[in-house]
């Protein structure tokens, strides 16, 4: 785990929340920051003055009083356009940092901030407080477990120790604005079982309407204190009376107003009283729960081009709305506060388990830190989860949308940890990409829209997109052994394949059936290839592969026949044309203009035109040249095909001393300092910072206009390549490649809890999840009920997480056993294989430490299991 301290914590803001319901974060000096809550993203958004303030007295005599935050690390003149954002007169540029930040209360001199995801605890200290002050704010986290790792809710445990010489009784209040709809609020204390809690509501809006809902928050401390309302008054009073009456009052006395305000948004505190000998230290729990039950894609209309003024989510017009899967579970937020309460050993106690078994798994510190820190992706924004419970994902997220709608199929195709840790929510995206974006002639819409049903995306078909999801589907049977569900996918899986040829296929990705993917191809980087390359025609294979093997188990043999002569001709094609002799590039004459004639629409709509010809877009004219091509250039993603076949274990997709060749030259001419090259894209790496770039061209014959982004250093694209050299033994490198994108995030410069691309929290970084498969040499095939392990390093004590469908734990080797640990779940197995560390040691193998009959094959152990 590491500890961010001083000015490291300064981008910090870890998010708090479930998995699509949207989240509050903890920012490195403990402030709630980005209060994400409201069924879209928020940058920047504070919610008043909500925040934790802890005090020290003895005897009613005050000996400190601090909010619990360290200093403020904002900018000190002010933000710009904070005034519009917030709606002040007096803040922004010029005034200094906005008040809500608490900046100019007391605070403590010092803190550190340690992350290891879901939990965030920030140390405090300061030479004037009477004690040791500590906060701690997670989420549940339990793999498996998507309905209590989606609680809409923040946990946080605050820790006092008493560390003088004196009894001393210590008072922590939470505070927290109201942000629903001004005017028709209430702010009211309550008390259900053991458990206190300030519940917001209002009456502005009917129950069906997308902006309705409620918040609350809650203590479980046996002796508390609140304030329904802070003092209504003009300039700063609200926040000056609050102070005084804190430090004056050894106890909240409440405050009630008859009526809501039309001025205001009421504050409302809750304090917990606990008395603590010298020596002794105890723990406050607090929840913040929000319920906002209905939804609505208010994206699609987010921009205003008469007003040239962004729309915001609570600027409802009445459009179709659907129900958040978390208000199919909870009834309100005063129900989520209660649960968490009446859950917290367990749900911490599980999150602490899993958080444990991830941390000492042997993995190198900055591997394992960017394994856990993309994992909070699933917390975000990004992530939504409709009323049955079925998952949908943006590509990541703006100021206050999710940024490219849809589940993006080549987007997602990176992201591996979803389908491991939470297997039945990536099953979801599967059923609806079948059932909601297969055309009829077996091309597949890469965006799914909302609400679903609506409408279907109408742009073409992308190659990335359609063929990871073939091997998705293999992969997702691998990790669930769910038969019947892979024969529900058949048909749609040989659609997808046959639309390579499809007479309707107007873009001819392989019309005539030679297993090479040679016509007009769409993917990730936003625009299209003409010519055989192996980056999309690697996918293509490794769908062929994937078809086949499924054709066999389906009884299929004719089709299987037909799938696998394809891939092995393609095979052949890659390994001796695409590839140069270092490494594998995009075939065909950039000068011959005729290559765009298969593809002349009239007036052709395209996604990157507002009008124009394939001729307008893509030729050149003053070069002579197709523009946005790769050529001979060195791509990251040229080989990925073969990184998605080894996390599946379906075997070779290309010859693997050329992958080795590949990858090698990726590192030798893509992995740069941004002081050694000019980058006129977007800006994930500067001032010296390395990174693996998207392209590059060692024989320097760029293309006149290179495929887009060729410059740019995008984290999930270099997961992807750290994770696929170490599996082929290139361990050193591949880790060098994450410390240098963890460096880019290092607290200071940016947050270590959200690595970008377009947007926020992207969801292309749970690639890093990858890294984990390439160390432990993690396969399964539960259809057959068999799990392998098989670590890159050949020696030594090791031990790594492992999890799957109904199941997770840990598998370990010491010198003189091998043995896999159930930590959580059932797991069904026949076979089990660890590999051993040399075909001359003997080498014992336990099931949960009782020693089971093993056979040894080579350099491993397989025992069957019944």
């Amino acid at each position: 785990m590491k500890v961010y301290s001083g000015l490291q914590t300064r981008e910090i803001a870890l998010p708090l929340g479930g998995i699509g319901t949207g989240c509050i974060s903890l920012a490195g000096n403990g402030r709630l920051v980005d209060w994400e809550i409201f069924n879209h993203p928020d940058k920047g958004r504070n919610n008043g003055y909500s925040h934790f303030a802890v005090k020290a007295s003895k005897e009613g005599q005050l000996i400190d009083a601090r909010v619990l935050q360290g200093p403020i690390q904002e900018r000190m003149t002010g933000n710009y356009h904070l005034s519009k954002r917030l709606k002040k007169l007096h803040a922004g540029f010029g005034f200094g940092p906005d008040g809500e930040t608490l900046g100019g209360m007391p605070h403590f001199k010092e803190h550190t901030f340690t992350g290891n995801y879901p939990f965030g605890d920030v140390q405090f200290s300061d030479p004037h407080f009477p004690g040791s002050v500590s906060l701690r704010g997670f989420n549940p986290f339990i793999p498996g477990d998507d309905k209590n790792s989606g609680i809409p809710a923040a946990f946080f445990e605050i820790e006092i120790k008493n560390s003088t010489l004196d009894s001393l009784n210590y008072c922590v209040a939470l505070s927290m604005n109201n942000p629903l709809a001004q005017g028709n609020t209430r702010n009211a204390y309550r008390q259900a079982a053991d458990v206190h809690y300030i519940d917001f509501s209002q009456q502005s809006y009917s129950a069906s309407d997308p902006r309705a809902g409620e918040m609350c928050f809650g203590t479980d401390a046996e002796d508390v204190s609140w304030q329904q309302c802070w003092y209504r008054g003009t300039w700063f009073d609200t926040l000056s009376i609050f102070w005084r009456e804190f430090l004056q009052q050894e106890r909240f006395h409440d405050r009630h107003y008859a009526a809501p305000s039309a001025d205001h948004h009421d504050t409302s505190t809750l304090a917990a009283h606990i008395s603590l000998a010298p020596g002794e230290s105890k723990k406050i729990r607090f929840v913040i729960s929000w319920y906002f039950p209905r939804n609505y894609n208010f994206w699609h209309r987010w921009y205003d081009k008469q007003t040239e003024e962004i729309l915001r989510y609570e600027e409802y017009r009445g459009e179709e709305t659907w129900k958040n899967y978390y208000a199919t579970q909870f009834e309100g937020a005063g129900e989520v506060v209660g649960y968490a309460f009446q859950h917290w050993q367990q749900l911490r106690q599980l999150s602490e388990r899993f958080a444990g078994q991830l941390e000492h798994s042997t993995l190198p510190e900055v591997v394992k830190e960017a394994i856990s820190a993309n994992l909070s992706t699933l917390k975000t924004p990004t992530c939504l989860r409709l009323e049955n419970g079925a998952f949908y994902g943006f590509e990541g997220t703006l100021d206050n949308i999710g940024s490219c709608e849809g589940s993006c199929l080549h987007v997602w195709n990176y992201a591996c940890a979803l389908p491991y840790l939470f297997p039945r929510l990536e099953r979801s995206m599967r059923d609806l990409n079948q059932q909601y974006n297969l055309r009829p002639d077996g091309s597949l819409a890469f965006r799914l829209l909302l609400p679903l049903g609506q409408q279907r995306f109408d742009f073409r078909a992308c190659v990335d997109g359609q063929y990871g999801e073939v091997i998705k589907i293999y992969r997702d049977w691998k990790i669930g052994g769910d038969n019947e569900w892979l024969r529900g996918k058949w048909p749609a899986v040989k659609a997808m394949i046959a639309f390579a040829w499809h007479p309707d296929n107007l873009d001819k990705w392989d019309i005539h059936r030679t297993g090479v993917i040679t016509g007009r191809q769409h993917h990730t980087l936003d625009m299209e290839l003409f010519g055989a390359n192996s980056w999309l025609t690697g996918y293509w294979l490794a769908a062929l592969k994937c078809a086949a093997e499924i054709a066999a188990f389906m009884g299929e043999a004719e089709t299987e026949q037909e799938f696998t002569a394809l891939f092995t001709q393609g095979k052949r094609y890659c390994d001796s044309a695409l590839f140069n002799g270092e490494y594998y590039c995009q075939t065909g004459d950039l000068k011959r203009r005729e290559t765009l004639a298969p593809y002349y629409v009239e007036a052709e709509k395209t996604w990157n035109l507002d009008e124009g010809n394939i001729y307008d877009f893509y030729w050149n004219e003053e070069k002579q040249e197709i523009n946005y091509q790769i050529g001979n250039g060195c791509a990251i993603d040229q080989v990925i095909a073969q990184w998605h076949a080894n996390l599946c274990g379906m075997g070779e997709i290309f010859d693997k001393r050329q992958v080795q060749s590949a990858l090698s030259a990726i590192w030798r001419y893509n992995f740069q300092s941004t002081d050694e090259r000019w980058n006129p894209c977007r800006l994930f790496a500067v001032n010296g910072e390395k990174g693996v770039v998207i392209c590059e061209w060692p024989q320097n014959d760029k293309p006149w206009l290179a495929i887009p982004y060729a410059e740019e250093n995008m984290c999930g694209f270099e997961y992807q390549v750290a994770a696929h050299m170490i599996q082929e033994g290139m361990i050193q490198q591949g880790v060098e490649i994450v410390r240098a994108i963890r460096d880019r995030y290092d607290g200071a410069k940016r947050n270590p809890w959200n690595e970008m691309e377009c947007g926020s929290h992207y969801a292309r970084s749970m690639a890093s999840y990858s890294l984990l498969h390439a160390f432990s040499g993690f396969t399964c095939d539960l259809s057959q009920g068999q799990l392998a392990f098989q670590p890159v390093t050949p020696d030594g004590e090791q031990r790594y997480f492992w999890a799957l469908e109904g199941a997770w734990g840990y598998v370990a080797w010491d010198e003189k056993a091998a043995s896999l640990h159930i930590e959580y779940g059932h797991l069904s197995l026949r076979t089990l294989t660890l590999a051993c560390w040399s075909a001359a040691r003997d080498c014992e193998v336990r099931l949960n430490g009782v020693a089971t009959d093993a056979t040894r094959q080579h350099m491993t152990w397989t025992m069957a299991l019944n």
